[in-house]
Formats: C-alpha cells, structure tokens, sequence
C-alpha cells in the first residue's frame, strides 16, 4: 500500500475518531448537568437518536474512503482502445464492393463517431494518399497500407492490428488512442504526430522516425522496451531510438 493511500485511510478514521470523541463527550456533560431520573431517561432517548446520524456518518465515510481507496489503485495510464484482449470485432461484410476505400468520416472527428463501421480488414491500398482525411474508429486487420500518405490525417482510436504500414507517412497526423498491435512499421515516419496512449505492443519499429511526435510518459516506457526499436528512418536518416527519446 503507498504512502498515499495510508495517510488518506487514517485522515479518514481520524476524523471519525474526533466526532465520536465530541459526541460521547458532548452527552456526558449534558449527563452530569441533570439531577432526576426523568431528566436521565430523555437524555438517553436524545443519545440514541443523536447516534442514528453518527451511525450514517460512519458508513458515509468509510463508504467514500474505500471509493478513494480503488480509484488511486485504478491503473494510471490509458490504454489504447483495440488493446482489451477480449476485443471482438464482428464479422467482415464482403458484399459491400466498395468497402475497402480510404474515405474521411462524414460526421468530422467527434470521438471516431460515424453512422457506420468503417471496416478496411484485409484490403489492399498500399501507396494510396489519405492526407487530411479523418480515418477515426478505422478497423484495419492484415490490411495492406505500406507506402500510404496520411499527413495530418486521423487516426483517433483507431484499431490497427496486423497490418502492415511500412513506409507509410504519418507526419502531423492525430494517431491518439490507437492500437498498432501486432503491425509492421518499419521505415514509418510518425514527425510531428500526436501518439498519446497509442500502443505498439508486438508491433515491428525498425526505422521508424518519431521525431517530434506526442508521446506520454507511460508510452514513451513502453516503446522503449520494444525490442525492434532500433537502426535508422530510410527516408529522414533519424535514428529511431533517439527520436524517442530513450535513456538508454
């Protein structure tokens, strides 16, 4: 248990303490101040009463301590959604003929809202340009995206697994909440894009350049333990663990 959650939780009981303290006390007094059998009696009916609330009080307390409590030990960082591993995704509609286009959402980027899945699992669009288009809640899934334009493009909580984005081209894009899991990136330039709570897990990062890019704290740990977070951007010539920022 941390040092935080040990002064909350005794903070909390002192001040229980202290009003049961102040009550107990309170009705002594007021106890030793009456001389007569009825006065005695009335005053132990107003202690009992006095302590139905007291009684509440305690349970409020320890009810807000223990919400404190879970909420602290709650994990600090955000996952990328897509991340869960009980993530499932529904099944592939292969009528719709014009399914695998790279189009912006018709809505804007309103939390990767759209008035219908924009499903691209298993197409072919390597070398395309989607620059400027909004591709939020995008589902990707051994999809072919290697050599593909999407500067200032976005990718809000996008799931990207699988796939493949070599070469791809991401500068100034908006990739936040997303999940790469499992997907090739080697030669990917990511400058100047925003990668909070975007995961890498499993994914292939040889060459890749974040120069400039938005990363947490948390992210930039993660990325670090990538083991393929090495050698150098074919197109920048920036060395893709120094773009990180790594220690070591």
């Amino acid at each position: 248990m941390t040092f935080a959650r040990c002064t909350l939780m005794f903070l909390a009981f002192l001040v229980l303490e202290i009003q049961a303290f102040s009550t107990l006390a309170a009705t002594r007094t007021t106890k030793q101040q009456s001389s007569s059998c009825k006065s005695l009696i009335t005053l132990s009916a107003v202690e009992d009463e006095n302590h139905i609330p007291f009684i509440k009080q305690m349970r409020y307390a320890f009810a807000a301590t223990t919400l404190g409590l879970s909420l602290m030990s709650a994990p600090a960082m955000s996952l990328a959604d897509g991340s869960t591993k009980e993530f499932k995704l529904p099944p592939i509609d292969r009528e719709d003929k014009n399914r695998c286009v790279l189009q912006g959402s018709s809505m804007g980027q309103a939390n990767a809202a759209r008035d219908k899945l924009y499903d691209l699992r298993l197409c072919q669009l390597g070398g395309q340009d989607a620059s400027g288009l909004d591709l939020s809640g995008v589902i990707m899934s051994r999809t072919d995206v290697s050599k593909a334009k999407f500067v200032e493009a976005y990718f809000s909580k996008g799931y990207l697994h699988d796939s493949n984005f070599d070469g791809a081209d991401f500068t100034n894009a908006i990739v936040d909440r997303a999940s790469f899991s499992g997907s090739t990136l080697r030669g990917t330039i990511f400058k100047n894009s925003v990668l909070t709570g975007t995961s890498f897990e499993n994914a292939n990062v040889e060459g890749a350049d974040f120069t400039e890019a938005a990363l947490g704290d948390f992210d930039i740990k993660s990325l670090c333990r990538n083991p393929t977070l090495k050698g150098e951007n074919p197109t920048t010539g920036e060395d893709t663990r120094m773009s990180v920022g790594c220690r070591n």
